[in-house]
Parts: structure tokens; C-alpha cells; sequence
């Protein structure tokens, strides 16, 4: 049951973050709408889809932020309560660390528990919307995928091939198609100068077909200059655009990079980080919640000032750590796990100093 105290800290961080939020994200608005209003008229953006847009970007990033504003608005109003000397009248009434820890530890659980159904379902939803309309306004000529050398694997006996892909026209250039039987033998394989797919026939066109089948020891070949068939593939699967793990919520996650460990894909490391990702930030809150409390419910002599500068520095170095092992993860094939723990670890001891001290 909450006490007094408790619904006392317990409004106080609550409403301290909802201010930060409602104070920064408008901020964050008007000055990527005054960097981007230009990209925006050029390309004739509509302004219904400017709404939607920066609706989606107050849910992406609100929720990258959501670990800062959590911080720096713990750090904001403990640091008053510490400069009131409220703290130490509630320590010196027999009231112990920990149990003034408490409060802060069920807002961190709110708010965590806010931050993974938000991560999980509502912000892949967001992502798309905002991805979407980057690409096609303020990014506009910019690939949003990987268009060469494309290599996938269907399935155990099916892999295709394309030199290149066109995802506006939807067309893939030097088209590969090969079947493989349960010995690991090739039993036929396609080939076409392009394949394209055809919307409104819900088909693909390949142009210059070409098809080898191997029976024992004779070749069957079966050439067309044009032939309309169907493939158990998406056009779009040839190459997923970069975002495409962020657009998905927990369990499209789950079953998509499955399927891509499955076809083998090159950048599965990227789609495992967004994952982990997910699951670290509702950690990612208490850790931060401690080291905020620790370090502000200390009355320091140059006040909140003081405070606010090192939880801004901390918070800075957080997001080095992170970027420097995503990047890692990413790019050099550094195991993702260990590039999500490592900083929560680092940051956890420093949350288990920083407490003992305040303790003392």
C-alpha cells in the first residue's frame, strides 16, 4: 500500500517527466520542421501527410528519449527536494534509503512497463509511417535498400540471385532461379534478362526466360522471349528496406528474423540489435532511475546546477556506449547480446557505486 511519501515522490517524478516530455517533443518539432520545410515544399509534401508525420515522429522519438527525459527529470526534481533539505528531514525521521528509494522505483516501473508496450507495438507502427515519408520527401533520390548483388534463400531448396533492383519500377535485372533437390543436387534452374512484377495481374514477367532441367544425365532446356508465371516470393523480399525490423512489432520480429538466420542473410545483426534493444530499455529505465536518485538527493553546494551537469554528462556518455556497440554489432559482427549488456552492465555498477555512496 502506498504511504504518504510514496504518492508524494511518486507525483513528483511522474509529473516532472510528463512536463519534460510535453516541454522538449515540441521543441524537437519545430526544429525539424524548420530544417526540413524546405525538402518538404520542393517536394510537394500534402499537409495531411506532414501530420501524420510528426505524430510519428513524437512517437520515435519520444520513445528514444524516454530514458533521457526519465533521467534528467529525476536528477531535476530530487535535486529540489535535496535543495529544501526535504530529503534529509525525510532520511532523519527513521525513513531508510531504501525505503526512500521505493517510490522512484515504482514510477521506474511504470514507466517501464509504458516503455515496452510502446517499444514493442505502438512505435513499429510509427517507424514505418515516419521511414516512409523520409524516403519519399526529405530523402528523395536516397536508396532505402540495398539494390545490387542480391542474393536470397528462399527456403532449403530454392535460391534466387539479381544483379541489380529498381524498387520503384519493381524490377530486378539479371534474374536468378534455382531448385534444388533433397540430395543437394540441382534439379532445374531459371534464368531471365529481368523480372518484374506485375500488380495488377498479381504476376511476374520475366523477359529473355530461359529454363535448364537436369534429368540424370540429359538437359532439357526451354526458352521464351517473354513468359508470365508465379513465384511463392514477395518482389519486395529481394531486398527489405534498412528499416524493416523497426517497422515490426514483437512477434513479426520474432518470425522475421527467423526467416532471415533461415535465408542467411548479411546484415542479421542489425534486425537482432532492434530487438534487444527493445527489451533493454524497460532495464535501461531502473538503472537509470538509481544512478539519477543517488546522484541528486546529495545537497551539493552548487545546487541543481551541479546535478543537471553531470546527469547531462552521464547521459551523453550513455549514448556514446551505445552507439559505439551498436556500430560494433552492426558493421564488425560484434554479438549483439554482449553489445546491448555491456553498457547496462557498465552503467549498473556505476548505479551500485553511486547508491553505496549515497548510502554512506
Amino acid at each position: 500500500m502506498l504511504t504518504i511519501l510514496d504518492k508524494y515522490i511518486l507525483k513528483r517524478y511522474l509529473l516532472t517527466f510528463g512536463v519534460m516530455l510535453l516541454l522538449f517533443i515540441p521543441i524537437g518539432i519545430m526544429a525539424n520542421l524548420a530544417e526540413q520545410i524546405g525538402k518538404m515544399i520542393d517536394n510537394e509534401a500534402p499537409m495531411n501527410e506532414i501530420i501524420v508525420y510528426y505524430v510519428n515522429f513524437t512517437i520515435v522519438i519520444g520513445s528514444l528519449l524516454f530514458p533521457i527525459f526519465l533521467f534528467l527529470s529525476i536528477i531535476f526534481f530530487t535535486s529540489k527536494l535535496a535543495s529544501n533539505t526535504e530529503i534529509v528531514a525525510i532520511l532523519s525521521s527513521g525513513v531508510s534509503y531504501g525505503r526512500f528509494l521505493r517510490p522512484y522505483l515504482i514510477g521506474a516501473t511504470i514507466i517501464a512497463v509504458i516503455m515496452f508496450f510502446m517499444g514493442m507495438f505502438l512505435v513499429p507502427r510509427a517507424s514505418e509511417g515516419f521511414n516512409e515519408f523520409q524516403y519519399k520527401y526529405l530523402k528523395k533520390g536516397k536508396q532505402d535498400r540495398v539494390t545490387s548483388n542480391i542474393f536470397n534463400q528462399l527456403n532449403e531448396n530454392d535460391f534466387i540471385y539479381v544483379s541489380s533492383f529498381d524498387p520503384a519500377r519493381q524490377i530486378g535485372y539479371n534474374f536468378t532461379f534455382e531448385h534444388f533437390n533433397e540430395e543437394n543436387q540441382l534439379e532445374y534452374k531459371i534464368n531471365a534478362a529481368n523480372i518484374r512484377w506485375i500488380p495488377k495481374d498479381t504476376l511476374y514477367r520475366l523477359t529473355s526466360y530461359s529454363k535448364r532441367k537436369l534429368l540424370k544425365e540429359t538437359e532439357i532446356v526451354q526458352t521464351k522471349r517473354r513468359l508470365d508465371t508465379l513465384f511463392q516470393f514477395k518482389i519486395n523480399d529481394l531486398t527489405p528496406v534498412s528499416y524493416i525490423a523497426e517497422t515490426k512489432n514483437l512477434f513479426e520480429l520474432n518470425e522475421f528474423i527467423k526467416d532471415q538466420r533461415r535465408k542467411g542473410a548479411s546484415n542479421i545483426n542489425t534486425y537482432v540489435m532492434v530487438k534487444y534493444k527493445r527489451w533493454a530499455l524497460p532495464i535501461t529505465a531502473f538503472i537509470l532511475t538509481v544512478i539519477a536518485v543517488a546522484v541528486s538527493s546529495v545537497k551539493r553546494r552548487g545546487g541543481m546546477g551541479v546535478n543537471l551537469a553531470f546527469g547531462i554528462g552521464v547521459a551523453f556518455i550513455f549514448i556514446f556506449f551505445d552507439k559505439v556497440f551498436g556500430t560494433l554489432a552492426e558493421q564488425a559482427g560484434f554479438p549483439p547480446l554482449w553489445a546491448i549488456i555491456i553498457p547496462n552492465l557498465i552503467f549498473g555498477a556505476l548505479a551500485f557505486y553511486l547508491l553505496n555512496n549515497a548510502k554512506r
